[in-house]
């Protein structure tokens, strides 16, 4: 799912790793695991992206879901310095994230609504990985010191009213000390008609202007439409402030992608 961000403004760098905050999918649903396991196994392909005002997108090459450190986005490579201790991979995809963590002595806990992604993260070691729905997490996961949501996986959030939703339960699931690296995107840095009159329409409808509905394709499989959000590093801060997080560090990778390190605040009872 690579290319989401391209669907609110255009940019074509690296976009969103795994778990589309939907329910867990059927085997004709999982667009995006089938697309990454067969790459896996040496079949080629690519993914389509569908908005609900009909603009369709193709994705990058699914190699970008199996990226070396390397490779990765600047600011992915600068944010993954906070990571320690036990970590939540939260939309863990092909495992990049994961297997990063795992060889440095983290302990990681991949989670996905793909069955697929789980299967493909299992066949290149992932150690801990579990098939769920990111509405699913609570303290009974574990207790975490990091969070990580790369690949633009602050999108999981879905809409303001669930970002603050999910960000309160990572709050009820993480150490004093906790930092969650959250990967988005400025959908504000671009000054592409369609794009602009989505964000308009979007504010019609009472919605975030990066407040996506999409569905991903590839092949004969095809998701459920499900909301996706890129937030702005102010929109990020706005939700993390009603939620017990700061956004202590915005990290940047010269175009609109973004990793926002989020820091824990004191429980105010």
């Amino acid at each position: 799912m690579e290319s989401l961000r391209r669907l609110c403004n255009g940019d074509r760098r690296t976009g969103q790793e795994g778990d589309a905050g939907m329910a867990k999918l059927t085997k004709d649903q999982d667009a995006y695991g089938r697309l990454i396991h067969d790459y896996y196994h040496d079949r080629e392909g690519f993914e389509i992206d569908e908005r609900d005002d009909g603009y369709i997108t193709v994705g990058s090459a699914p190699g970008v879901y199996f990226a070396d450190y390397k490779d990765w986005p600047h600011c992915e490579r600068k944010a993954i310095r906070h990571a320690r201790g036990k970590v939540l991979d939260a939309g863990c995809g092909a495992g990049r994230v994961a297997l990063y963590l795992q060889e440095r002595g983290c302990d990681v806990t991949g989670i996905d609504v793909s069955p697929m992604a789980i299967a493909t993260c299992r066949e290149r070691g992932v150690k801990r990985v579990k098939l769920m729905n990111i509405t699913e997490v609570s303290p009974r996961l574990g207790r975490f010191n990091t969070i990580v949501m790369f690949g633009n996986n602050f999108g999981l959030c879905a809409n303001a009213r669930r970002a603050r939703w999910l960000l309160r339960r990572f709050h009820a699931m993480t150490t004093d000390d906790a930092k969650i690296l959250a990967a988005s995107n400025d959908v504000y840095q671009t000054d592409d008609p369609v794009h602009l009159a989505f964000q308009k329409r979007n504010r019609a409808r009472g919605r975030m202007p990066g407040q996506i509905r999409l569905r991903i394709r590839y092949r004969q499989h095809a998701t459920p439409w499900f909301d996706y959000l890129l937030a702005s590093p102010e929109e990020m801060a706005t939700l993390a402030g009603g939620a017990g997080w700061r956004l202590a560090e915005v990290m940047r990778n010269g175009g609109s992608l973004y990793v926002g390190v989020l820091e824990k605040l004191p429980r105010s009872d």
